[in-house]
């Protein structure tokens, strides 16, 4: 297992990709801030539409995405992700929503799910945590948008009941990975948001919570793995990145190391 950046075929397009979903079931990828149209403070690969970017370069650089990954951009399928624990399921009908705009995307929704093959489901994110869930038993796959808010609330296992209810998926056969967002040596938070994961996960809030300096330090990584393992997916199967985005802005989209003015990288998956 592991995560590592692999050219995607373009010059200066990098993709982070993970060893734990085997290339010929399932496409997927992590974009990177470089390689793409987009200029200023959301140079270069911006693929957030809702950042006061040009929505046409915006457009480039998915359609850059997309092909990179062998994913078509007409049929990419996004959400209007509000940091709630909605899961949505993308079916042949919503094809293209929020590809080209983002009116058209699937309405308050942090993570889709989906058993059609060559229909690419992405998200977007800026330290928040990309989950990205594969079924290759029963060839279905779930992306989810893991904020502190989302966290809390158990997206990834939300995610997982979803795909279990719709497609029959059991939690012993699935893969998942932790994607690249802010880490635990980057993540102070309040101590009102703390004493909620402490209430929320008290078997584990010893692992995901730490102070140091005076600060109060989480560890959004370990949080989701934990949930994943809590919802039933072995350890074996978990792959993360442990790539933290603030530490790494020059390479990644990170809301607070860029104070607020930032683009947004991509998750995408998408069945073979």
């Amino acid at each position: 297992m592991g995560f590592s950046l692999k050219n995607g075929g373009y010059p200066e397009l990098w993709i982070g990709k993970f060893d734990i979903f085997p290339d010929e079931i399932f496409a997927h990828g992590v974009s990177t801030r470089h390689g793409g149209f987009s200029t200023g403070e959301l140079a270069s690969l911006n693929l957030g539409l809702h950042v006061d970017d040009d929505p046409d370069l915006v457009v480039r650089n998915r359609e850059l995405f997309c092909r990179s990954l062998g994913a078509d951009f007409e049929s990419l399928v996004t959400c209007q992700q509000v940091h709630g624990v909605k899961v949505a399921k993308a079916t042949r009908c919503e094809a293209g929503m929020g590809s080209r705009n983002y009116e058209s995307s699937i309405p308050d929704t942090d993570a889709l799910i989906t058993n059609e093959p060559g229909l690419p489901l992405m998200l977007f994110f800026a330290d928040c945590t990309p989950i990205m869930i594969a079924d290759p038993v029963n060839r279905a796959i779930g992306v989810a948008h893991g904020g502190w808010k989302g966290t809390l609330g158990g997206i990834a296992v939300i995610t997982i009941e979803a795909m279990a209810r719709e497609y029959g998926s059991r939690p012993e056969n699935l893969l998942a990975s932790v994607g690249p967002s802010i880490g635990p040596c980057c993540y102070a938070v309040r101590s009102d948001v703390a004493d909620r994961f402490q209430e929320m996960y008290p078997g584990y809030s010893d692992d995901i919570l730490k102070l140091e300096n005076g600060e109060i330090m989480l560890n959004l990584w370990e949080c989701n793995r934990r949930q994943l393992l809590d919802a039933g997916v072995p350890a074996k199967n978990i792959d993360k990145a442990d790539t933290c985005t603030s530490c790494n802005h020059k390479q990644f989209f990170s809301y607070r190391a860029d104070k607020g003015k930032t683009g947004r990288i991509g998750a995408l998956m998408m069945i073979r």
